[in-house]
């Protein structure tokens, strides 16, 4: 009888070995996440993405040991929406964050729950350092949007008194910044901004060092290249192209010290980044804005606009050195990052799919979206095939830049319109050719959706378009 106890004693306790060793590893292949995006960077900016006059090695890098993908999409090139896009898996139609939103913007509504919120549920540790710009309320700032750290702006870095067109406007809010919900610099000047890009690097190295041993969603949305365009001493004149290639050569900087930090603390392996962009670059700033090969730029539908590069990296999940021309978008990344992480969705409507074959270059994937939406503020404006080929824009105003200025000043633009269109974007890229009436089966299944949207998100827009 003791022999059977004492081997039924063995057993039990090899089970619960066996238990716990397993429950120790489900806990481990738990990803991190780390995203980093830019802020008004252009399509061209980065190698491998454009030939600048200027090295980014880190970025090239970063694509050499993850994928490049050249049709990435936000769905409204501007701050605040583009960023709560991302963030809550949501078409800026459904959770009405349009533009940019200035001090005490309410920003992201906490009915709709975010990244952050959502990996909180599997244990995950959260942080956010950089421009956070969906919300300067008590309830819509990192702290009460599931972010255990949290270092930076709550808005974009132009949104102080020294901004060139309108500073009695601004001047009226301090810009500050915060650490951890408390304003740690009151007035943000010029002697600040040159340390922004420093400061949040430091903050995701940190972070990343004292939460190696748990499963981490690590966000770092820079507050450059936007203007006003500020660089370290470091990085002072080390580009020979300006001030702009300075700034550009400190994020890629940026990039190679938290790609090193994930690799000097072993989670490389266990790590999905993601770098990429808000929108397209701020062309009326001319030398002090990116660059894209894509029609018209920031503020606009056009793929200058909407279309930001992208770069994902997961070693042995995505393959080294690949390429993808397969669209997807922003609002994919959080339910994505939900299958990767086994959480579940929020409970509120997402937009997003889950696109990991997508991502992970699965033979014969394809994207399951339908379509994807594009606005300008609070106007819808048309919407994609969710094959990235074909791209519908209803009659809408946009604005054109007549003339650049230089060396921080805005220049001038003009407004312009486009009527009811279809584009060929796998042949015709640029936009520049209306192909409606030569497939016109593709033209009104499109065009059905895009009004089927109009009436569904935008339904005052739907009735003054009828009238």
């Amino acid at each position: 009888m003791n022999v059977f106890v004492d081997s039924l004693k063995r057993w039990t306790i090899a089970l619960a070995a066996i238990i716990a060793l397993t429950a120790s590893n489900a806990v481990a292949q738990k990803p991190n996440i780390v995203i980093i995006f830019l802020d008004d960077a252009g399509w061209a900016d980065f190698e491998p993405f454009g030939i600048p006059p200027y090295k980014t090695p880190h970025v090239r890098a970063l694509a050499e040991e993850g994928c490049r993908f050249n049709q990435f999409y936000v769905p409204q090139a501007i701050c605040s929406a583009s960023r709560a896009a991302l963030l809550s898996g949501c078409y800026p139609g459904r959770t009405k964050v349009f533009g940019a939103h200035g001090p005490n913007g309410r920003g992201l509504e906490p009915k709709f729950m975010n990244v952050a919120e959502m990996l909180k549920k599997a244990d995950y540790k959260t942080g956010v350092f950089g421009k956070w710009h969906v919300g300067d309320q008590p309830e819509t700032r990192p702290a009460a949007r599931g972010f255990d750290e949290s270092a930076g702006l709550m808005y974009s870095n132009d949104m102080w008194e020294f901004h060139p067109e309108n500073p009695g406007h601004w001047g009226r809010f301090p810009l500050k910044y915060y650490e951890n919900n408390e304003v740690t610099i009151g007035r943000v000047t010029k002697e600040h901004q040159p340390f922004l890009t420093t400061w949040y690097t430091e903050k995701a190295v940190e972070f990343i060092g004292r939460h190696k041993e748990d499963p981490f969603f690590l966000y770092v949305p820079h507050s450059m290249p936007h203007v006003p365009l500020f660089v370290s001493e470091k990085f002072a004149g080390k580009s020979g192209a300006g001030l702009l290639g300075d700034v550009l050569m400190e994020i890629d900087w940026s990039v190679g010290q938290i790609n090193k930090a994930l690799k000097d603390h072993g989670v490389e392996d266990n790590t999905l980044v993601v770098f990429t962009s808000d929108n397209g670059p701020w062309v009326s700033y001319g030398n002090h804005a990116g660059a894209t090969p894509f029609r018209e730029a920031k503020g606009t539908s056009f793929d200058g606009g909407i279309r930001s590069a992208c770069i994902a990296k997961f070693p042995g999940e995505i393959k080294a050195g690949s390429v993808s021309n397969t669209a997807w978008s922003t609002i994919d990344l959080l339910p994505t990052i939900a299958h990767l992480a086994k959480v579940a969705l929020p409970e509120n409507p997402v937009d997003g799919e889950n696109v990991w074959p997508v991502i992970s270059g699965e033979p014969s994937a394809t994207n399951p979206q339908e379509y994807y939406p594009f606005s300008n503020g609070n106007q819808f404006q048309g919407v994609i095939s969710g094959d990235g080929q074909w791209k519908l824009h209803l009659p809408h105003p946009y604005r054109t830049l007549v003339k650049p200025a230089h060396d921080g000043q805005a220049g001038k633009y003009r407004q312009a319109r486009i009527e009811l269109s279809l584009f060929d974007l796998k042949n015709d890229p640029y936009e520049t050719t209306n192909v409606a009436a030569k497939h016109p089966k593709v033209f009104a299944k499109l065009h059905q959706t895009a009004l089927a949207h109009l009436e569904e998100f935008y339904p005052n827009q739907g009735k003054k378009r009828q009238r």
